[in-house]
C-alpha cells in the first residue's frame, strides 16, 4: 500500500544535525507557524544494499513545480497533498524532474571536506539557516503530534516528516510503500537572489520502470545516458498550434531504432503515438510533430516524455512557463 498521508512542510530552517553511524539520517528542525516545531528526517544511507543512496542536487533548479509553488502560496506548517498528477505531489518517474543519469550514488560520510552527502546537505542548510528569508518544502510522510519530546531536538511535542526519498519502485520487504505521486524530496527557495535549490534522492535497490502502482516493472533502463535523447522542442510556435508543435529526439546510438508503438507524453498523460514505420537512424535527429490530438505543449510549463512501446520511459524534459514564453523558438534540452 502506498504511503498513508502524504504532503509537504513549509517553514523556516532553526537547527540542524549530521548523520550519525548510528542514526543515518541528517536532521532539520524547522519552526512552521506559531511557534509549532517539525523534525525533517533525511535517509543519506539504504539499509538495503548498496548502501550508498543516489541524490541529485542542483542550486539553481528551474521547473514548472517551482512556478506551482509561488502560485499556492503556502504559508507556514505542514499541508496535505492530493497524489495526482499537474499538482505539487512529486513522481521521479513521471514529473521530470531530472535525468536518470542526473542521480549519483555517493556515501553519507568519508573523511575529507565536501566529499559526502553530510557536508553537501550541511552546506546548503547552514546557508538556509543563516538567511532569514529562506523557506523549506519538504515533501513525505508526516509523524505526530507525539505525547513526548522529539528525540533529537527536544521540542514538545514531537512530530515531523519522513520518507524524503524516492517511494516507488522499491522491492522486497519495503514494496508496500510503493505508490505513484507520493516521492519525497526539499526544496529551498532563496528569496533575495530567487533561485531555488533542489534535492533529491532514490536508494540503489529502487527500479525507475514502475506501474500505475508504482511496483517495480519491466527491465531497468540502461545507466548513464540514455541512447535516444529529448534534445529540443517546439512549445510556442506562431499562430495555430496544431501540426506546429514538435519533439526532436537524437539516437546517439551506431544502430538504427525502430520507434513502432513509440509515444509521446505531456503533463496531463495525453500519449502522441507514432506512426508504425518510424524509425531513427544512428546518429540523427527525428523532428515527431503534434497533431494537435494528443500530447500538447502548453505554454504555461510543462513535461515532454519518450516512452517506448513497452510505455517504459526512455526519456523526459521539463520546460517552464518563464521558457516557454518566447514564440516560434525552440527550447533546447
Amino acid at each position: 500500500m502506498p504511503l498513508k498521508k502524504y504532503g509537504v512542510l513549509v517553514g523556516k530552517i532553526v537547527g540542524k544535525r549530521k548523520a550519525v553511524s548510528s542514526s543515518p539520517h541528517f536532521q532539520i528542525k524547522v519552526e512552521g507557524a506559531n511557534g509549532v516545531f517539525y523534525r525533517i528526517a533525511v535517509n543519506v544511507k539504504s539499509k538495503v544494499a548498496p548502501s550508498e543512496v543516489k541524490y541529485f542536487l542542483k542550486d539553481n533548479f528551474q521547473h514548472d513545480l517551482v512556478h506551482k509553488i509561488k502560485l499556492a502560496n503556502l504559508q507556514p506548517g505542514f499541508h496535505e497533498l492530493p497524489k495526482a498528477p499537474n499538482g505539487l505531489a512529486l513522481d521521479f518517474v513521471r514529473y521530470n524532474l531530472f535525468r536518470l543519469e542526473d542521480l549519483v550514488p555517493l556515501p553519507f560520510e568519508v573523511d575529507g571536506p565536501n566529499n559526502d552527502l553530510n557536508d553537501h546537505l550541511d552546506f546548503f542548510v547552514t546557508k538556509a539557516k543563516e538567511d532569514d528569508q529562506a523557506i523549506i518544502y519538504a515533501f513525505g510522510e508526516p509523524w505526530g503530534p507525539e505525547t513526548v519530546k522529539d528525540k533529537v531536538f527536544g521540542f514538545l511535542p514531537g512530530r515531523g516528516i519522513h520518507d524524503i526519498h524516492m517511494n516507488q519502485g522499491s522491492v522486497g520487504e519495503f514494496a508496500y510503500t510503493n505508490g505513484i505521486w507520493q516521492d519525497g524530496g526539499m526544496l529551498i527557495y532563496f528569496p533575495s537572489s530567487d533561485k531555488w535549490l533542489a534535492f533529491f534522492t532514490a536508494f540503489q535497490s529502487q527500479s525507475f520502470n514502475t506501474d500505475d502502482n508504482g511496483n517495480a516493472s519491466g527491465e531497468e533502463p540502461v545507466t548513464g545516458v540514455a541512447p535516444l535523447r529529448i534534445v529540443a522542442a517546439m512549445v510556442n510556435p506562431a499562430g495555430d498550434d496544431a501540426g506546429k508543435e514538435a519533439v526532436y529526439i537524437i539516437n546517439l546510438s551506431p544502430n538504427t531504432i525502430p520507434l513502432k508503438g513509440w509515444s509521446i507524453v505531456d503533463k496531463l498523460g495525453k500519449k502522441e503515438v507514432l506512426a508504425d514505420n518510424a524509425v531513427l537512424a544512428a546518429h540523427s535527429v527525428l523532428t515527431i510533430r503534434l497533431s494537435g490530438r494528443g500530447a500538447q505543449l502548453g505554454n504555461s510549463g510543462g513535461t515532454i516524455t519518450l516512452q517506448d512501446q513497452l510505455n517504459q520511459k526512455i526519456d523526459g524534459v521539463a520546460y517552464t512557463q518563464e521558457q516557454a514564453k518566447q514564440q516560434n523558438y525552440l527550447l533546447s534540452f
